[in-house]
């Protein structure tokens, strides 16, 4: 079944809970100048009202990481449509990085591509990714691609 890591803007307050869980599940060390997978920021809008995000990778359905890859360690997973990597084989030559139009792979000390995997190995063993787990306003939600659909129908009918 294919899921989509959703977010809702109207609903988050940017407070970082997921942004520092997603650093905890993966062992980031922001002090070392490490990356988290996820970031929190507030934008301004033409009116002066504030807007909040939270974002991540995109996994995309075409994801351009994907094609830019000369060893194959990113990869769409065809269950749950996620786009994960093995990195046994990169070689850190960051053409995912340049492929990418969000900037989403970053790199270890060791030189090997790392980006968010909604955290799949908690979704394997029956756990929310950490994001979503501790997302306190749920504007971060696990949806299956149904739930998805027809959120995204309800949005657009709001239009």
């Amino acid at each position: 079944m294919k899921y989509h890591l959703y977010f809702d803007t109207a609903k988050c307050s940017a407070c970082g809970a997921c942004a520092l869980a997603c650093m905890d599940q993966n062992d980031i060390d922001a002090s070392c100048g490490h990356q988290p997978f996820r970031h929190t920021y507030t934008q301004e809008g033409v009116h002066g009202d504030l807007h909040f995000f939270s974002t991540a990778c995109m996994h995309c359905e075409d994801a351009p990481c994907v094609m830019g890859r000369p060893v194959g360690c990113l990869y769409k997973d065809e269950e749950t449509g996620f786009t994960l990597y093995d990195n046994t084989n990169c070689i850190g030559c960051h053409s995912c990085a340049m492929a990418c139009p969000y900037g989403v792979p970053t790199f270890g000390d060791d030189g090997k591509m790392r980006k968010c995997d909604a955290c799949i190995e908690r979704q394997k063993a029956g756990l929310l990714p950490a994001c979503v787990k501790v997302c306190p306003t749920g504007a971060l939600t696990l949806l299956t691609e149904e739930e998805y659909l027809e959120r995204q129908a309800a949005e657009q009918a709001k239009k």
